[in-house]
């Protein structure tokens, strides 16, 4: 077994990004993902089967351009299955246009499905609401790491899903290895309306 991330090279690996989550949860820390490093990194270390990013993007009729457009397509065209749809426009209590929209359960319905196949799920989140999803794919014989942050105030982790996952990783840890350095490419994550 390797130490990073504790992935075993033999198993049957997949990983599921809550892109707002993760994004927030970077942003927080103060750096962005590279996501093209991240999945160098998990090709490395084991049996990658699969990598899944979720999100709502902003369709605004009135505009011809999307701020999340570029980072989907580039996850899409670099080894990610992206797991998109569109965030509802809604108008706040001071008028202003604003968006919503989660995907979480795209992602608890995908992750539970895939579980049979799978021998670890990598699961980029802190969203306690997904703990019972977790369950799930646990009773399924799977192993699922998730990785959020417990070094910020709040923490961006909940206790749920800390102590239902089989390991927590802080992605403090990870910055080293996959956060994007200066000028860059453009795998900035832009999904904080969500």
């Amino acid at each position: 077994m390797t130490d990073w991330m504790g992935l075993d090279p033999d198993d049957r690996t997949a990983v599921f990004v809550d892109g707002a989550n993760l994004y927030k949860t970077a942003k927080t820390l103060g750096f962005d993902i590279d996501y093209k490093a991240l999945l160098a990194r998990m090709k490395q270390e084991t049996r990658l089967l699969r990598a899944h990013y979720y999100t709502s993007i902003q369709e605004d009729k009135d505009a011809d351009y999307s701020p999340l457009r570029p980072l989907v397509d580039w996850l899409d065209y670099n080894g990610f299955t992206m797991k998109t749809k569109a965030a509802r426009e809604f108008t706040d209590k001071e008028g202003r246009k604003r968006y919503r929209g989660s995907t979480d359960i795209e992602l608890a319905v995908d992750m539970v499905l895939l579980a049979p196949k799978l021998d670890c799920i990598v699961l980029f989140t802190g969203n306690g609401d997904f703990k019972h999803p977790i369950m799930r794919a646990q009773e399924m014989g799977c192993r699922v790491i998730c990785v959020s942050t417990v070094d910020t105030q709040p923490p961006m982790a909940s206790d749920d899903i800390r102590r239902q996952a089989d390991q927590f990783v802080d992605l403090v840890e990870l910055e080293d290895v996959i956060s994007r350095k200066a000028g860059g490419s453009p795998r900035r994550g832009a999904d904080d309306d969500e």
